[in-house]
């Protein structure tokens, strides 16, 4: 078996990372002070193809496949956590939706400008009472000669505002439950569309979250993204890959934290020694490196399986479920480290232990993953 990563995949870490040294690991404190992530910082990612990497080259993509956009995410989340979830919204489950589903018109009419950055994509499936119980969302969809004709709210939207295309689910069954739900192409001048005005979040401030409204929004025919009705096939679809790309960006999280715990425990010195001589410091750092090498082989192995085709379904969700447990406890370990200055605003152990919360939550519940997790289990016993 070959662990090694291609030439090419190491030549994108090198790239990735000289753009988070200059260009966001000295903005990130400004990034979440003022809960924002100009649009100038992800114009210059797009620049260098950050924002189609994994898409085919056919439509401007960068043909990295799902491996190299855990590399880019990864080491993105490095310098700036709010950046990373930036460009993962638009990549990961905004872009990538469109691409799963896409029609070949489709894909043609919007892949290049989401692959160069021109267009900002978004994924809107929750709702203000539909969060993991995605079936009980209000939004509907009615077909009304040769457009669709949406009404509701999506609530807790990644770049919700900035997006300039949303895949948007809605009901066009509401009796059939999840067998009811269907995806459309909204586009952002659609009259009747507006987003609401940025959440304040306690993490991953920099990132734009926001509620999303449609009143009589009009939807040509042709932006069905997907089947009628099966709009949930999309959804999961989409899930499955972006379930991979949270556990990069909590590899990310947990590589910067160790490597700053490292250097703050060989610098502090108590007792009149460096806490690194400390047996209680050495025990978190060890548990802090096994928890990232154990991380980086699910992330990259399930990312593997994605690139072959395999079924990954299993393995995304438990890597979702494992990668954002084990960073919950990397920066846990980095803030008591770091003692009374880990908790001061001014380090980026604070901020990583806040951004490091949601990574739990989003794209899928814990819970939700293990719920996917046993239903897989089940299937194969």
């Amino acid at each position: 078996m070959d662990f090694t990563f291609s030439e090419e995949h190491d030549m994108l870490r090198d790239l990735a990372r000289k753009f988070t040294d200059k260009e966001l690991r000295p903005r990130a404190r400004e990034h979440d002070l003022k809960a924002d992530v100009p649009r100038a910082v992800l114009d210059k990612a797009a620049e260098l193809g950050f924002l189609g990497l994994p898409f085919p080259e056919e439509y401007g993509g960068g043909g990295m496949g799902e491996i190299g956009y855990c590399v880019l995410a990864e080491e993105l989340t490095r310098g700036c956590f709010s950046t990373a979830v930036a460009i993962g919204g638009h990549v990961s489950i905004g872009a990538m939706a469109v691409y799963l589903a896409g029609t070949t018109e489709q894909k043609q009419r919007f892949m290049p400008a989401l692959c160069t950055g021109e267009k900002l994509a978004a994924f809107a499936l929750t709702e203000p009472q539909a969060g993991s119980d995605a079936g009980a969302q209000k939004t509907t969809a009615v077909k009304k000669g040769d457009h669709w004709v949406l009404n509701g709210q999506k609530t807790f939207i990644t770049n919700g505002g900035i997006a300039d295309v949303y895949s948007v689910f809605a009901m066009t069954d509401p009796k059939a439950g999840m067998r009811g739900i269907s995806c459309f192409l909204v586009e952002k001048e659609s009259p009747g569309f507006r987003a609401g005005k940025p959440e304040e979040k306690m993490g991953i401030r920099g990132s734009h979250t926001t509620d999303l409204f449609f009143e009589e929004v009009e939807v040509p025919a042709e932006n069905l993204l997907g089947e009628i009705n099966k709009g949930w096939r999309v959804a999961m679809a989409t899930l499955d890959v972006g379930r991979i790309g949270i556990g990069a960006l909590c590899l990310g999280a947990a590589k910067e934290v160790l490597d700053l715990s490292v250097q703050h425990a060989k610098q502090r010195v108590q007792f009149g020694k460096p806490i690194a001589e400390q047996q209680a410091i050495q025990w978190m750092l060890a548990e802090m490196g096994t928890l990232v090498y154990a991380m980086e082989s699910m992330v990259y192995r399930t990312a593997w399986r994605c690139d072959q085709k395999l079924p990954f379904t299993q393995q995304s969700a438990m890597t979702k479920l494992y990668c954002s447990e084990a960073l919950d406890k990397c920066v846990d370990h980095a803030v008591q480290i770091h003692g009374g200055m880990g908790y001061m605003s001014e380090m980026p152990v604070e901020r990583f232990y806040r951004d490091a919360r949601i990574t739990r939550i989003f794209e899928g519940t814990n819970e939700i993953q293990k719920l996917v997790i046993a239903r897989e289990l089940l299937k194969t016993s």
